[in-house]
């Protein structure tokens, strides 16, 4: 079953039966559900909902089908077509609007595509919020409008040029420094949305742009999961064109990658350390990233004299821990940087603009200032369990066992030793636990991951 219909929104494959896939009917039902919950939520009579799309190849076909249902709720919809995630969000707010739905799988492959849905201030819904929403899918309780009162459909393919500026208008952004530091920068744009919207922002930045995959076709070159093996192409080209690094985005541009100059990954956990120690060093304040990010941001915001605080796994309950920690920045390590400044919201152009301001202001490579950073290795692993074993009970046992340590339970258990840490969650959707850790070398992630399995089996009885 491919249909995962979560709090956050839908998502799932194309094609197949209504349920069970991310059918016609499926895209159509979640819109809806999404529109009677708005009309509840907002009180008001007369709605509006930013809609936008990456360029994956089923992206028209769901736009066409999310456009109308939410028209023949009486609903208006401004109409971005093709755009990127942290556009839309930043649209809803600029456009007075009641609400707004990306359509994108993020990551997920060519045949997956997804209703991401937002609140009327461009963020995620919450918990309750998402769960409302699942509810009245489930009741497929819907009132559609008669005839004279549909919405209407207003186009509108400016805003990443809108967002462009929004960028250029920041604060520690300054245009005219990163122009005299004359950078030479590849930018694999997975065939999406990106290979539009980073190469524009570079241009306007005086950037020298070599483009490889942004032609926004929806036929991902590649697996659109911006990791180290799915990158060898821009690895290779970063050193063929000498240039200075590459930028790496997923096809909704949220998720933001460096290739450093010598052709290696920077590495997506140390997109927002780069980008935390810019703001931190202009501004002092605190940071907030989420339970399975690298230490590597606490140290960087210690050094700064700020403090850090770990979040749940997701990027709704980043964004509620920022705000109740009056963080200045943060985000999740998978190279999701929120920049409060512009929105709460994880945004790729936003990171490209910090990281471009760090890099002209320090001077040096990009594989020297990787080098200055903490240096941590991760491993990340699962234990598959028997169906019915009690997971709470085993992730309570760990928690008992390792009470001496420093401890976190809001999301799973995760245990903080004073040289490493391990992360346990369980699955939602199977019988498994996920193992994440970390540690100064890759063999001593890859031990204490092993170790720690094999106390999960011992408590489990397997």
């Amino acid at each position: 079953m491919t249909l995962i219909k979560s709090i956050s929104g839908i998502r799932g494959t194309i094609g197949g039966k209504p349920g069970d896939n991310l059918t016609p009917i499926d895209a159509v039902k979640f819109a809806a559900s999404y529109g009677i919950w708005l009309k509840d939520y907002s009180k008001k009579e007369k709605l509006k909902v930013v809609i936008g799309r990456d360029a994956r190849l089923s992206g028209e076909m769901i736009q066409n089908l999310v456009v109308s249902t939410l028209v023949g709720l009486g609903i208006d919809v401004i109409d971005l077509d093709l755009s990127t995630t942290p556009t839309v969000e930043i649209a809803v707010p600029l456009e007075n609007a009641d609400g707004g739905i990306i359509l994108t799988a993020s990551h997920n492959p060519k045949q997956w595509n997804a209703l991401k849905l937002l609140n009327e201030r461009g963020e995620f819904l919450d918990a309750a919020q998402g769960a409302k929403i699942l509810e009245i899918a489930e009741r497929e309780d819907f009132d559609f409008s008669e005839v004279d009162d549909l919405g209407e459909i207003i186009k509108n393919d400016s805003y990443i040029d809108i967002h462009i500026d929004e960028v250029l208008n920041l604060s520690l952004v300054d245009a005219d420094v990163i122009k005299k530091a004359k950078f030479k920068v590849v930018v694999d744009g997975v065939n999406s949305t990106g290979g539009i919207a980073i190469p524009k922002l570079l241009h306007e930045l005086g950037v020298e742009v070599v483009k490889l995959y942004c032609d926004p076709t929806g036929h991902f070159p590649h697996n659109p999961e911006p990791l180290k093996e799915h990158l060898g192409d821009i690895c290779k080209k970063v050193v063929e064109e000498k240039a200075d690094f590459g930028i790496v985005v997923d096809p909704d541009v949220d998720r933001l990658a460096f290739i450093s100059n010598d052709g290696e990954m920077f590495g997506e956990e140390y997109t927002l350390v780069a980008c935390a120690d810019y703001v931190l060093g202009k501004t002092k304040g605190n940071t907030v990233s989420n339970l399975s990010s690298s230490r590597a941001l606490r140290d960087i915001t210690e050094k700064h004299g700020g403090t850090y605080e770990a979040a749940a796994v997701g990027e709704v309950n980043v964004v509620t821990k920022m705000k109740a920690n009056n963080a200045i920045i943060g985000g999740e390590g998978n190279g999701g940087i929120i920049y409060p400044d512009s929105h709460y919201g994880r945004d790729a152009l936003v990171g490209t603009a910090l990281f471009l301001m760090l890099m002209a202001e320090k001077g040096g490579t990009v594989a020297e200032l990787r080098a200055s950073y903490p240096s941590y290795f991760m491993s990340k692993k699962k234990i598959e369990l028997t169906p019915g074993l009690d997971v709470d009970g085993i992730l309570r046992e760990m928690a008992d066992k390792y009470k001496n340590e420093e401890i976190s339970t809001i999301d799973g258990v995760k245990i903080d030793f004073p040289e490493n840490w391990v992360h346990l969650r369980k699955s939602n959707t199977e019988p498994i636990i996920r193992i994440y850790t970390e540690a100064k070398s890759q063999d001593d992630a890859d031990s204490l991951a092993d170790s720690i399995i094999l106390e999960i089996k011992e408590i489990a009885g397997i």
